[in-house]
């Protein structure tokens, strides 16, 4: 199998099976079996879906972006060859997560269940220790002043209000 197959094989299963699935799919359904309250207002199901979605389109074009521009897969443990800062990530370092986080909260506001929210509350502290205490300094020392460059200029957690454009490293990928 080549190394894109590998990688996209990697990212798919980690996508169904691993940590997304589990956020967002079986959590999810454990806790609540994915009812959604009979009295629930049409304009809340409609707010609470579009934040589904909104929240699933990063991540879904975050894994695509690893696999083909990182020439890497979504896994930590499969690291991509080049940092991406291309796509979403020209706005903010963590759109994947922020995205998971705002789907989440979709999924509360749909199911009305205290655990979805608690998980939510969870999620977001689980995602910043994550990124924080392995994530950012093991793309320090893999990308040491790549990284140190976009970590100056593209907020954490907050997108920037206009796409960062910068770096001139040749192990920074910019593809649209």
């Amino acid at each position: 199998m080549s190394s894109l197959g590998r990688n996209i094989a990697i990212s798919v299963l980690f996508i169904l099976l691993g940590g997304p699935a589990i956020l967002l799919v079986y959590l999810p359904w454990w806790l609540t079996r994915f009812r959604i309250p009979a009295d629930e207002p049409r304009w809340q199901l409609a707010i609470a879906g579009a934040l589904i979605g909104v929240g699933i389109a990063p991540m879904l074009e975050s894994a695509a972006r690893f696999v083909r521009v990182g020439k890497g897969a979504l896994v930590p443990t499969t690291a991509t060859e080049h940092l991406v800062v291309s796509g979403a990530y020209r706005y903010m370092r963590n759109p994947m997560y922020a995205g998971a986080v705002i789907s989440l909260a979709g999924e509360s506001i749909m199911l009305r269940n205290s655990g979805v929210g608690a998980e939510l509350v969870l999620a977001m502290i689980g995602f910043h220790l994550f990124v924080c205490l392995y994530e950012e300094p093991t793309l320090k020392k893999r990308y040491s002043q790549e990284y140190a460059e976009y970590e100056r200029n593209v907020p954490r957690w907050l997108p920037r209000l206009t796409p960062w454009r910068g770096g001139n490293s040749p192990r920074l990928e910019h593809f649209s």
